[in-house]
């Protein structure tokens, strides 16, 4: 556990050692960090309505990809609510972007039960459906597919693994976070292709070797028209006399940026309405509706990245009635706040 002068404390997998956080740090904001599957949902839901906290495996996971998924939309003329989207991997982050991309939505004028209905999520056992008989985590449940609308779909093993779901649920997004390196065939890009002008396709899982395709075969599986962002670093793609700059999908486009517009607002807590606006905040600095473009800023632009997503968070939080100080100026009080290293020239004696 650590804490750092902005009241920012981070807390990894050691726990919390029965220290009443709230007591000690009535201001702080907890950033959980690396919390196994069994823990890293069930402790943010304890919490969540009653400190300010903060699961970046979750919620940042989430917030970016989102940003990446709103930028490849806003490039291809799509909307939101029309999206088809399968993940592999159902774990916290896969359910963690599930949520944030469902809730997004619903705010679009679906019902929760329409929004949820558009998702299909797979484990190593293949599709989640409702007719398990165990093994599924509470945050899975809700995007257990109905059996009786699948039953069609089982493969040779009468499992329906995501070469049958791609071909049947004909997504318009295609999310890995399963760590099986490979797994977006180039089969299943294809008939996801077949299907959608400007498929949406992310393999997040990292390092490189878990990845669940390298992006230069998914640009040329699909003659350049997906659009990429990935979990590690990767160099540009050429292709039919075109670039392809590929997106890293790295929550530290959010996460200090999150951090720096809750201290600044003095936030009682982080509400879903924060994180979306730490989302939209990165895409909106994404140039990707000129084509070939990354469908988020480079990391390199952390700075001016922070700096646009604590000024969108802090007034999220204002307009959530969280702020505890008045924002008079959030982007002056946010700059303001951003820490500046001064190096003093050292002469020689």
């Amino acid at each position: 556990m650590a804490t750092d002068s902005e009241g920012i404390l981070g807390i990894g997998d050691q726990g919390i050692g029965g220290i009443q956080i709230s007591m000690l740090f009535p201001n702080a904001l907890l950033h959980w960090e690396d919390f196994g599957a069994g823990n890293a949902r069930r402790i943010l839901d304890r919490y969540a309505d009653s400190h300010c906290t903060f699961n970046d495996d979750m919620q940042g996971t989430a917030a970016v990809v989102f940003a990446a998924i709103l930028a490849a939309i806003r490039a291809s003329g799509a909307s939101l609510r029309d999206q088809r989207v399968v993940i592999l991997g159902a774990g916290t982050a896969g359910m963690g972007i599930a949520d944030m991309v469902r809730d997004a939505m619903v705010r679009e004028g679906l019902s929760v039960e329409e929004a949820t209905r558009r998702f299909w999520a797979l484990d190593r056992k293949g599709l989640l459906t409702d007719d398990r008989t165990g093994g599924m985590r509470d945050y899975q449940v809700p995007y257990a597919q109905p059996a009786g609308e699948v039953a069609g779909w089982a493969g040779p093993d009468g499992a329906v693994r995501l070469a049958e779901v791609v071909a049947n649920a004909k997504p318009t997004i295609l999310i890995g976070t399963s760590t099986q390196p490979g797994a977006f065939s180039e089969p299943i890009v294809r008939t996801m292709a077949a299907h959608v002008e400007r498929p949406i396709i992310l393999p997040l899982s990292n390092p490189t070797s878990r990845c669940e395709a390298l992006p230069g075969d998914l640009v040329r599986w699909t003659d350049g028209r997906a659009l990429v962002a990935t979990g590690s670093p990767f160099p540009p793609v050429d292709h039919d006399g075109r670039r392809h700059v590929i997106a890293q999908a790295n929550n530290a486009l959010v996460f200090p940026g999150l951090g720096m517009g809750v201290v600044v607002s003095r936030a009682r807590r982080i509400s879903d309405a924060m994180l979306a606006a730490a989302a939209d905040a990165v895409a909106e600095l994404s140039d990707a509706t000129r084509q070939g473009a990354a469908l988020l800023p480079p990391v390199d632009d952390l700075r001016l990245v922070s700096a646009a997503v604590g000024i969108a968070v802090a007034r999220a939080a204002a307009a959530d009635g969280l702020a505890q100080v008045e924002l008079d100026d959030p982007v002056q009080q946010v700059h303001e706040a951003m820490w500046r290293p001064e190096y003093p020239r050292v002469e020689a004696v």
